[in-house]
């Protein structure tokens, strides 16, 4: 239950002098769902100092610049906790195919001819897009990961990012053996980053070893930062996991030693009860992509007994060649209607559930709740603006029910990320929409020159 009106102000400890009030009507997600029918959330710096009635703040902070939206509403930005962002330039390249024939025969030839250059500007575009449609935050796994964290650093989002490994060369280091040399290097670049977080990256249990996916799980643990992987994304997955290994994907990882805390396992379609149980007891986090699940036809993750048992989900988009895009407002709205209509209870996964799915459980997903994923003094000013006053928002009697069910990407009009505004009445501020859009329609006609005759 949403309360309203009668939210205790926590008052700025350090005294610290704001540099921007946000107003509107506050949705905070904080443990009490409190919600401020006309508030402001106060931000010094990257952080929030203050979250309360308008009026009051007004007072205590005169002079401070504000950034008023009629009809606004104030919410946590939105948390991608799955996605390829340069896979951009691949959208609508290779549809309406199997997963593995998708990768094997389409994705993986062209990727073989990708470059520093194209990523970057691939992952630009991704990060306009999700900029644009609400998400503040991203959890990517990509090739050329230092470009991927280039084009981060410069749109202003915040990102957990890291270098996808295989077992054999790739585009962008070659022989397996280098891939894990530019990782350290990648860790040691952004040690100490405000906004970029690198992740360790085994791509799959059918494209690593079980000796890569230990020695991976070393390195992460050594440096103490999330092991993501695919994992039991399809039938076929576990069924030549079985063959190969004599266990399940879950299990693999499992007799490896590689299944705890640190482990974010991406997709989780197929799971038996026991290893539900399992991922909860070793405390493994899972990104839940409904609407990639359902174009590659992978099947429906089982987020409901997932949540059930305990288990951490976050909500993702995938990449854009296999969702078709990165807005996660769509996502929430098919998150929510899939399992409803999977398991016939129009009860499962309410709009609420949906809503912190993808903004505390995405966090929490990537050890960063006590930093982002709600509006409460003390966390990163990662917030956005939806302008309420639209036909398709009006009348409003359950902000969740609004968000998950009626809003679009396009209804957010602000967005700011540790505290800088990116973009302001729905103009990028932090990169030249018209430039990155130029440049990908290039790359479009490059990438066309590698599909063979007779692909799509």
């Amino acid at each position: 239950m949403f309360l309203v009106n009668d939210y205790i102000m926590k008052r700025n400890p350090m005294n610290a002098k704001p540099t921007l009030l946000v107003c509107g009507q506050i949705l905070t997600l904080n443990a009490n769902n409190t919600v401020i029918e006309d508030g402001a959330v106060a931000i010094a710096g990257d952080t929030i100092i203050e979250v309360g009635e308008r009026a009051a703040l007004m007072a205590r902070y005169p002079g401070v610049e504000q950034l008023v939206q009629p009809h606004g509403l104030v919410m946590p930005g939105l948390v991608n906790s799955h996605t390829h962002a340069a896979m951009a330039c691949f959208r609508g390249l290779a549809d309406d195919l199997p997963l593995m024939t998708w990768l094997t025969e389409y994705i993986f030839p062209v990727e073989a001819n990708l470059t520093g250059e194209m990523v970057y500007h691939s992952s630009l575009l991704s990060m306009a897009e999700m900029i644009k449609s609400g998400t503040t935050s991203f959890c990517d796994m990509y090739l050329f990961a230092k470009e991927v964290a280039r084009a981060t650093a410069d749109s202003g989002m915040r990102g957990w990012l890291g270098e996808v490994l295989y077992d054999f060369p790739s585009p962008n280091y070659g022989a397996p053996e280098n891939g894990i040399a530019y990782l350290e290097e990648l860790l040691a670049e952004y040690r100490n980053h405000p906004l970029i977080s690198i992740t360790v990256d085994p791509h799959a249990v059918y494209t690593c070893s079980p000796d890569l996916l230990k020695r991976l799980k070393a390195v992460a643990e050594r440096h103490g930062v999330a092991y993501v992987i695919h994992l039991s994304e399809t039938k076929e997955e576990v069924e030549g996991c079985r063959a190969r290994y004599g266990h399940t994907p879950v299990m693999h990882l499992d007799a490896l030693g590689i299944l705890d805390s640190q482990v974010v396992a991406d997709h989780c379609v197929v799971l038996t009860e026991p290893e539900i149980d399992l991922l909860a007891e070793r405390g493994v986090k899972v990104a839940h992509c409904p609407e990639s699940n359902m174009k590659l036809a992978s099947g429906v993750a089982p987020v409901v007994e997932l949540l059930a048992a305990g288990v951490t989900v976050g909500l993702g988009t995938d990449g854009a060649a296999s969702n078709n895009d990165v807005d996660m407002f769509g996502e929430m709205d098919s998150a929510a209607k899939l399992h409803k209509v999977h398991r016939l209870d129009p009860t499962v996964m309410s709009a609420e559930t949906t809503l912190r799915m993808a903004t505390l459980g995405s966090a929490r997903l990537l050890g960063a709740q006590s930093r982002i994923g709600s509006l409460e003094p003390g966390k990163k000013a990662d917030l956005i603006v939806l302008d309420m006053n639209k036909p398709h928002l009006t009348p409003m009697y359950n902000i969740p029910s609004h968000l998950v069910y009626a809003a679009k990407g396009s209804d957010v009009v602000h967005s700011v990320i540790n505290g800088r505004l990116v973009m302001r009445d729905r103009r990028l501020l932090t990169m030249d929409e018209d430039a990155v859009l130029d440049r990908l329609r290039e790359i479009g006609t490059r990438i066309s020159g590698l599909v063979k005759p007779g692909r799509r």
